[in-house]
């Protein structure tokens, strides 16, 4: 499930910028994934053992954390990356299956059961990989991965009426009706998710009226837990 590769450390300076993520380097976007992966681990022990292991990191600190870490050399960010996921599935190979749908709370307050906490990871890693700009683009995702992540995002932006009629994933053979008035959008299954992620907008895209600006992606899933 959690397969994009972490990105050599020799490829490209840390220091580069990412061009999807203003302000925010590529030491940036791989302490945010190392971290994320933490939180991702103290979720799914909390879940295993009812208890919480040590405090939870908030906003501010994984801020502090963030910036702290971004100018570390390509070695260690990618050393720290690898150290922070086989951590995590550690922890996802000793769950017991029965702990699987216990909910946890993302930051947020949106809660969920714990496996759709691996899917959370991995949609992290396959997006930002792709800012990492090392070569890696929205055309690499896994096709498994598009058509989850897409159904996901797309059953939300009905849920919200986003104001584009239907979505027709043309490699998928897939539509999906979103709202009573809008475009219909037309396409591939990875341009289509490019662009509601906010990653690009694929000129092969085909709409008959003005396509809309998608809302800030990731959306909470739907139907929501509670």
């Amino acid at each position: 499930m959690l397969s994009a590769a972490v990105p050599s450390p020799s490829a490209r300076p840390s220091s580069a910028y990412s061009p999807s993520l203003t302000g925010w380097s590529r030491g940036h976007v791989v302490t945010h994934l190392a971290r994320s992966a933490d939180v991702y681990r103290w979720l799914l022990t909390l879940a295993r053992t009812g208890t919480q292991p040590g405090p939870r990191a908030d906003a501010v600190t994984l801020d502090r954390v963030l910036h702290e870490g971004a100018g570390r050399s390509g070695a260690e960010l990618v050393a720290d990356l690898r150290t922070s996921l086989d951590r995590l599935l550690d922890e996802a190979a000793s769950m017991p299956a029965e702990r699987w749908s216990t909910l946890v709370s993302a930051l947020a307050g949106r809660r969920h059961p714990a496996w759709f906490t691996l899917h959370r990871c991995r949609r992290e890693l396959e997006t930002h990989h792709v800012d990492l700009s090392l070569g890696y683009t929205t055309a690499c995702w896994p096709a498994d991965y598009v058509a989850r992540a897409l159904d996901g995002t797309l059953t939300a932006l009905a849920a919200q009426h986003f104001p584009v009629a239907r979505i027709d994933a043309e490699d998928l053979g897939r539509s999906w009706a979103l709202s009573a008035t809008g475009p219909t959008v037309t396409g591939h299954s990875h341009a289509l998710l490019a662009w509601l992620a906010g990653r690009g907008r694929d000129p092969r895209l085909r709409s008959d009226q003005p396509l809309p600006t998608p809302p800030r992606w990731p959306l909470p899933p739907e139907p929501g837990w509670s």
